[in-house]
């Protein structure tokens, strides 16, 4: 079991029955120097920054009594996975339902829309029509290439590669 695994499983008790979910586990460094272990919590409603300190104190303290790393030194790092971090798992989407997202597929596409659902095995977006020059939509008419949906749109978790809420300051 590698060091991301051993602490994943460490974290499990601290999670509150499910109610913090784990997006993220990183170790960075070598053995024999300093180690930095940044850990990406979040929850269904939301995670604060008391969430993420009784979190700290409890796995950084049972690190530390199990020398977890030898005699390296380490860091300990837990935050939220932040407004810029892809949404991975279905719990974000939802927490995201009615923001608008940009959503790169397996196969490359990408799709920007307003998140109007998730379900248990896709989420559906609303697509905005893709503005267009009229010499653009021209070369288009000529070519016979797939026409990106417009309107409500499923798409399965297992098409999407990456999704990113779209920051808007409007």
């Amino acid at each position: 079991m590698d060091d991301k695994a051993k602490i994943t499983e460490l974290l499990q008790p601290y999670l509150n029955n499910d109610h913090l979910y784990i997006v993220d586990v990183q170790v960075v460094g070598r053995q024999g120097g300093r180690l930095k272990v940044t850990i990406l919590l979040d929850s269904d409603a939301g995670i604060t920054i008391a969430d993420c300190t009784d979190v700290s104190r409890k796995l950084g303290a049972q690190m530390d009594e199990m020398n977890f790393f030898g005699e390296s030194a380490f860091t300990l790092e837990i935050s939220s996975p932040g407004v810029d971090h892809p949404l991975t798992f279905p719990r974000q989407f939802v927490r995201n339902v009615g923001r608008e997202l940009i959503v790169t597929l397996i196969d490359g596409n990408t799709r920007k829309g307003h998140l109007e659902s998730v379900a248990g095995d896709h989420i559906v977006l609303d697509i905005e029509p893709e503005k267009q020059s009229k010499s653009k939509k021209k070369k288009e008419a000529d070519l016979s290439s797939d026409v990106s949906p417009v309107g409500p749109t499923p798409i399965s978790f297992e098409q999407i590669k990456k999704a990113h809420v779209e920051i808007s300051f409007k």
